[in-house]
């Protein structure tokens, strides 16, 4: 006995667009759903790569200019530690020119010396 499956072409091949409709149906709603034109390599796989190098030459320069602004904050810093520098040592330079002073007694003298020594720690 011959067994006898019944096929229907055209619904097999209805069926087989019908899929391949929901697939790009399904890739198209992903485009719209990410805002990308790319969302992998097989949309675009040259567009993808170029994609990934300018990203990644945006995030080198991203992170240059961080380290530029480090390197601004550094010398603002170092700029304000040089500045109180130059105060204390123009304050001592006073100092020793109030300390020449003829006028000034031992005492005078010591207590100059004192902020001298507090100013030099």
């Amino acid at each position: 006995m011959a067994l006898y499956v019944p096929t229907n072409t055209s619904s097999i091949n209805a069926q087989r667009r019908l899929n391949a409709a929901t697939k790009s149906l399904d890739t198209t709603y992903q485009h719209l759903a990410s805002g990308l034109r790319i969302n992998s390599a097989r949309d675009d796989a040259a567009g993808l790569q170029i994609s990934d190098r300018l990203t990644s030459q945006i995030n080198g320069l991203k992170q240059g200019n961080r380290n530029a602004n480090d390197g601004i904050a550094l010398c603002q810093t170092m700029e304000g530690a040089l500045d109180e520098t130059t105060n204390m040592l123009q304050r001592i330079r006073t100092l020793a020119i109030q300390a020449a002073n003829g006028t000034n007694t031992s005492i005078d003298r010591k207590s100059i010396q004192q902020e001298v020594e507090a100013l030099s720690q």
